[in-house]
C-alpha cells in the first residue's frame, strides 16, 4: 500500500486549525502567497510517493554498514537525497539571503510530517540539518555564515547536532569533550559523543558537525558550554573541500527501529583535535544549543504525526481489503471486510482522531512561531512567540506518544498478521518508539510545560489559550448542529478541567513543587486531548462554512464528534490523576525497592 499525502486534511488542519490563513489575512506572515500553500504540499506529496516510500521497507531492511571508508547508507539513499536536494526540498524555509527560500516554517513543517509519514530514516538527516542552519543563522559569525550556511540551506552539506555522551544525556553540563583554545583563533576538539543521527553516510561531500564542548577553566554545569562548528573535510579559502578533520565515526548502533538512519558514535582527537570554530560566545553554548533543540522538538512531533498517519493509512487500507466473518445484520453472501465490525471501526477513528488533534498542534506551534518572527506589531509577536513557546512541548510530546499509541493500534487492526513484518505495520510500532525519547524525552517536556510554560507571566499565555477554546466552544454549542452530538459539552468541561489543574498547579508550584511536578505528565496529556478536540470542532466548522467542502462537513464533524467522546471525555480523570495522586507518586519510595 503506498503511502499518499492527506492534502484535504493537511490544508484543513492548516488553514483553519492551526489559524495560517488568518495569520496571513491579517499580515502577520508578511508577503506570504496563501495560493502556493496547495502547490508546495501536493508536489512534496508527489516526491513522497513516488522517491521515498518505494525506498522506506527496503532501508528497514538493509539499514547502515560502517567501513574503512565510513557508513554506508542503504541502496538507493544516496540519490534520493541528490534528487532532494536538486528539487530544492532542503530550503523550503531557508533565508533568502542564502539562497533558501523564505517560506513560513509552517510550509515547512507540512513537508517534515510528510518526508517522516514516507520515510522517517531519510527524514532525520534534513531534520538535524535545519536545527543547524537554525543555529548557525541566529549565532554565528558572518565568516562562517559565508562558507557555511549557503551549503546547509541547500543541502549541499547537511548538519549534525552533538550533544550526548555517555554519562551526559539529558544533563548535557555533565559532558566531558574538551575544547583547546589555538593561537589562529581556531579551536581543537577532544572526546567521544553518542548517538549521533547521521554523524556519518555517504550521502554528500561534506558533513557540518555542531558540537557542544567544554573549554578548560569555564564553570561548571552547563553554564560552562559551548557550542562549535567543525566540518568533516576543512574548506580551503576558494571553497573547495580540503584536508580530513579529525573526526569519525568509530561504530554504529543496532537500534530497535529507524535501522537506514546511522546513529554513531563519534571519536575526536585521535589525530590532534578536531579543528572546530566557536558558535555564539565562549560559555554560551546553552542558548545556542536551544535555538537548535526547539525547532528540533517540534520536527520530531511532526514525524510522530507522520509515522501515526502512515500507520493509520495502512491499517485502514487492510481493513477495507481483509475479510472475515460475517458482521451484525449483513445480506453479504461471503464474509465481510473487517471495517464492518464496531470494534475496528472504533480503532480506526482513534488512530485517525489522534493523529488529526496532534497534526493541528503542531501546525499551530509552527504559525505562532511564524507570526514571531514576521509580524510587524511587536505586541503581535510578543504574544505568538508566549504562545510558541507554550506549545511546544505539547507538540512534541502529545504527538510523538500518540504515535506510539497508533501505530501500536495499527498492529492490531491487522491482527496476526500485524505481527509479521511483511505488513509494514510493525515497522512503525519500531521506528515510533524512539520519538518520545530523543530531543528531550516526554517527561522533560512535561516538565517544561509546567514548571517553565505555565509560569510564564502569572500563565497569561494559558489563560489566553483557554479563552480562544471556550469560544470555540460558543461557537460549537450555538451551531445546533446535531452532527456534533455531545462535542460542546465534552468540550466545555475540559477546557474547565484545565483552567482548574492549571491554577492548582500554579499555587502548588509555589507552595510544594514536588506535588506539581507529580502531576506534569497527565497535565500535558489533559492540556493536549482538550486542544486537540477544540482544535478538530473548529476544523469541523470551517469546513460546514467552506463551500469548496461542503461534501466533507459531516466526515469532519463525525471525527471531530469522536475525538470529544472518546478521548476528550477523559478530561475528568486527568484533572483527578493530576491534583490526587501526589502522595502516591512521592510515597513510591515504599514500593520501589530491590
Amino acid at each position: 500500500m503506498t503511502y499518499r499525502a492527506p492534502v484535504d486534511d493537511i490544508l484543513l488542519s492548516l488553514n483553519h486549525g492551526a489559524g495560517l490563513l488568518a495569520a496571513a489575512k491579517a499580515g502577520h506572515l508578511g508577503d506570504y502567497d496563501l495560493d502556493m500553500t496547495a502547490a508546495v504540499i501536493e508536489e512534496a506529496g508527489k516526491f513522497a510517493t513516488d522517491i521515498l516510500d518505494p525506498l522506506n521497507q527496503p532501508g528497514d531492511r538493509a539499514g547502515v554498514k560502517l567501513t574503512d571508508k565510513g557508513v554506508a547508507t542503504a541502496p538507493g539513499w544516496k540519490d534520493a537525497y541528490k534528487q532532494w536536494t536538486e528539487a530544492g526540498w532542503n530550503a523550503v524555509s531557508g533565508p533568502e539571503e542564502y539562497g533558501g527560500q523564505g517560506l513560513p516554517l509552517a510550509i515547512h513543517s507540512v513537508t517534515n510530517e510528510i518526508w517522516s509519514a514516507s520515510n522517517i530514516a531519510f527524514d532525520l538527516c534534513p531534520l538535524l540539518t535545519q536545527s543547524a542552519i537554525d543555529a548557525l543563522h541566529a549565532h554565528g559569525s558572518e565568516e562562517l555564515k559565508a562558507i557555511y550556511l549557503a551549503k546547509l540551506i541547500s543541502g549541499e552539506w547537511p548538519g549534525t547536532m552533538q550533544l550526548t555522551e555517555p554519562q551526559a544525556g539529558t544533563d548535557v553540563g555533565a559532558l566531558r569533550t574538551r575544547a583547546e583554545k589555538q593561537a589562529d583563533g581556531s579551536y581543537r576538539l577532544f572526546g567521544t559523543k553518542i548517538f549521533i543521527t547521521y554523524g556519518d553516510h555517504d550521502m554528500s561531500d561534506n558533513i557540518v558537525h555542531f558540537i557542544l564542548a567544554r573549554l578548560p577553566g569555564s564553570p561548571a554545569g552547563s553554564k560552562g558550554i559551548t557550542l562549535f562548528l567543525a566540518p568533516k573535510f576543512m574548506v580551503n579559502a576558494d571553497g573547495s573541500l580540503g584536508a580530513r578533520n579529525d573526526i569519525h565515526a568509530s561504530g554504529i548502533e543496532h537500534k530497535l527501529g529507524i535501522h537506514a538512519s546511522p546513529t554513531c558514535t563519534m571519536t575526536m582527537g585521535d589525530k590532534g583535535g578536531a579543528i572546530a570554530y566557536v558558535v555564539g560566545k565562549e560559555n554560551g553554548g546553552m542558548a545556542a544549543m536551544f535555538t537548535m533543540m526547539n525547532q528540533a522538538r517540534l520536527g520530531v512531533g511532526l514525524q510522530g504525526v507522520g509515522v501515526a498517519d502512515r500507520a493509520y493509512q495502512r491499517a485502514l487500507a487492510y481493513a477495507q481489503d481483509r475479510k472475515q466473518g460475517k458482521a451484525v445484520g449483513s445480506t453479504n453472501t461471503g464474509s465481510d471486510p473487517i471495517i464492518a465490525y464496531p470494534d475496528v471501526k472504533r480503532n480506526l477513528m482513534l488512530m485517525r482522531g489522534m493523529t488529526a488533534a496532534a497534526r493541528t498542534i503542531c501546525y499551530a506551534t509552527a504559525v505562532a512561531i511564524d507570526m514571531s518572527h514576521r509580524a510587524t506589531d511587536e505586541k503581535v509577536r510578543a504574544r505568538a512567540a508566549a504562545r510558541g513557546a507554550l506549545l511546544t512541548p505539547m507538540a512534541k510530546a502529545f504527538s510523538t506518544d500518540i504515535s506510539n499509541e497508533v501505530a501500536a493500534i495499527g498492529v492490531q487492526v491487522h491482527g496476526g498478521m500485524g505481527f509479521m513484518e511483511e505488513t509494514g505495520a510493525a515497522q512503525y510500532v519500531r521506528d515510533a518508539r524512539i520519538l518520545t525519547i530523543y530531543e528531550g524525552t516526554n517527561g522533560v517536556q512535561a516538565n517544561d510545560l509546567l514548571m517553565r510554560k505555565l509560569q510564564m507571566s502569572g500563565g497569561e499565555a494559558v489563560w489566553d489559550l483557554l479563552e480562544e477554546l471556550s469560544v470555540i466552544v460558543r461557537e460549537v454549542e450555538s451551531s445546533n448542529d446535531p452532527a456534533f452530538g455531545t462535542t460542546g459539552a465534552k468540550l466545555r468541561d475540559a477546557v474547565a478541567s484545565v483552567e482548574r489543574t492549571s491554577k492548582w498547579l500554579l499555587e502548588k508550584i509555589a507552595s510544594a513543587p514536588r506535588d506539581a511536578l507529580a502531576g506534569a505528565t497527565p497535565y500535558l496529556r489533559l492540556f493536549s486531548v482538550t486542544l486537540g478536540g477544540c482544535s478538530l470542532a473548529k476544523e469541523a466548522l470551517a469546513a460546514r462554512n467552506d463551500e469548496s467542502m461542503q461534501g466533507d462537513t459531516g466526515r469532519y464533524a463525525t471525527l471531530a464528534r469522536f475525538f470529544a467522546e472518546n478521548v476528550t471525555v477523559q478530561s475528568g480523570a486527568l484533572e483527578r490523576s493530576v491534583i490526587d495522586s501526589a502522595d502516591a507518586v512521592n510515597g513510591a519510595d515504599a514500593v520501589l525497592v530491590a
